[in-house]
């Protein structure tokens, strides 16, 4: 462990390569690689730069399919409403950030978006204590907190009349 460091490899050699694949095809498609963008095998083969991508080509499988790796791929917008429909044009939907001075602006957007965890003003979002998952094909369920017991149960409903 080395001080001031808080990334780590990713999960298999795969994984890392797909992220190559994943950049380059950005890339080749009009984004702009403007930090990062590449494997450090230097560190080992799972290892792969913080890497920030802008004018991304909103075809792009980087941009449509989850991409668990150290990667933002930037796209602008110029309404909140265009905002919110990018953000839900995916077949995914675990997570979604923002960040807003404007509570009004944090409500109305957290209610609009498709995702089962939303950050607003942080991106450290994840805790024991509450309910993480996703919507659409990012998952179905709760783990964490009360909420991801209910997994494990059974609801029974009992009526009763005595008339």
């Amino acid at each position: 462990m080395i001080d001031g460091v808080t990334m780590g490899p990713l999960i298999s050699t795969k994984s890392a390569r797909l992220l190559q694949l994943k950049v380059d095809e950005a890339i080749e498609e009009g984004g702009e690689c403007v930090l990062g963008g590449s494997l450090i095998p230097e560190l080992g083969a799972n290892f792969f730069q913080p890497t920030v991508i802008r004018n991304i080509n909103r075809s792009s499988s980087l941009w449509n399919s989850e991409t668990f790796g150290p990667i933002a791929a930037i796209s602008t917008f110029e309404t909140e409403e265009e905002a919110v429909e990018v953000a839900n044009d995916t077949p995914t939907g675990l997570a979604a950030y923002f960040f807003s001075q404007n509570l009004e602006r944090v409500f109305r957007v957290s209610r609009k978006l498709e995702n089962g965890v939303i950050g607003i003003n942080d991106g450290i979002i994840s805790t024991a204590s509450a309910p993480f998952g996703g919507v659409k094909e990012s998952g179905l369920g709760r783990e964490g907190s009360i909420a991801g017991m209910e997994e494990f149960l059974e609801t029974k409903y009992v009526f009763l009349n005595v008339d």
